[in-house]
């Protein structure tokens, strides 16, 4: 197994794109040496939602973890998720993304789980495979509870017994499940760690006793979010209270009212290039970049966030 640190912030990592929406090797690169230096982080995460995995070959993916691994090799490890169908194409990927440098994985759902649901023993077994393929310590990719390819509390406790699996990445998004969810898995086995990902609500999930962040928003924020987890972690709800003032302005500029969507994750792109940490803000179709008043609305919150002309050197 190799030695990544789940209890930080990891932030799961934007993808540059070049005008013809072609990887922009060098931009990423930067990018990622850049986040990887940024306070509190102790790992990086390749391929989720916020990196557009969905726009993304399989091989473009294992090449964004190469990129991404080697970039940083002398800084921090990289984690890449894996987002296949079934077994077999799971084995797959997993090859890849070892051979590209990955040493850790977050697994995320079957796509068809949302749609057909799955039993228990589905998912036991697809741990099971990916564990045994990669020999790397794996993330649960925990879904929002109203989508069919939600893990029951007691699912979640079973899948803590796995060797193979070191922490949980949980956007439960609804706060008594949620809160089940944790004490389920505490109560099997305390040294798994506890990742919140729900983004659009920091400190409401901070709270509830958890090991750190795995969220796109740490692509952004990455400073402020640390902040806000050591004084969580500290018990100064006073300071997490005024840190948490400071990220509202922005969450609610690139969530909205809602959870993270496609759209979102291009609001969050382009707030990242108009603070100076990314160098263009190109999002592969069919996501759409934002509006005039939304990036009014960015702009606001990060000129509020004494962000908006800040640099990525």
């Amino acid at each position: 197994m190799s030695n990544v640190n789940f209890h930080g912030i990891i932030p799961a990592i934007a993808v540059p794109f070049n005008r013809d929406f072609s990887i922009d090797e060098p931009e990423l690169r930067r990018f990622a040496r850049w986040l990887a230096q940024q306070k509190g982080i102790t790992a990086l995460m390749t391929n989720g939602h916020t990196g557009e995995v969905f726009s993304l070959t399989p091989r473009e993916r294992a090449e964004v973890t190469r990129i991404t691994a080697d970039a940083v090799k002398d800084i921090c490890p990289v984690i890449s998720s894996i987002v296949c169908e079934g077994i077999s194409e799971a084995k797959e990927h997993v090859a890849m993304a070892k051979e590209a440098g990955a040493q850790a994985l977050d697994v995320m759902p079957p796509h068809h789980w949302l749609r057909f649901g799955f039993k228990p023993e589905h998912c036991i077994d697809y741990f099971t495979a990916i564990g045994e393929a990669s020999g790397l310590p794996l993330i649960a990719h925990i879904y929002p509870a109203w989508t069919r390819a939600s893990f029951p509390s007691v699912l979640l406790a079973e899948l803590a017994k796995l060797p193979y699996v070191s922490a949980f990445k949980i956007g439960t998004r609804e706060m008594n499940k949620y809160a089940r969810d944790l004490k389920a898995i505490r109560e099997v086995d305390a040294s798994k760690a506890l990742l919140t990902c729900h983004d659009e609500y920091l400190l409401a999930s901070m709270v509830q006793g958890i090991d750190g962040a795995l969220v796109g928003f740490a692509s952004l924020v990455p400073g402020l979010i640390y902040d806000l987890l050591q004084a969580v972690k500290k018990g100064d709800l006073k300071e997490a209270m005024k840190v948490q003032a400071l990220i509202d302005p922005l969450k609610d500029a690139v969530y909205g009212a809602g959870e993270p969507t496609g759209e979102a994750h291009g609001r969050m792109k382009s707030a990242m290039a108009r603070a100076g940490i990314l160098r263009s803000d190109t999002v592969r179709p069919p996501t759409h970049s934002p509006s005039v008043a939304e990036l009014k609305a960015i702009d606001a919150a990060l000129l509020n966030a004494g962000l908006l002309k800040k640099n990525a050197a």
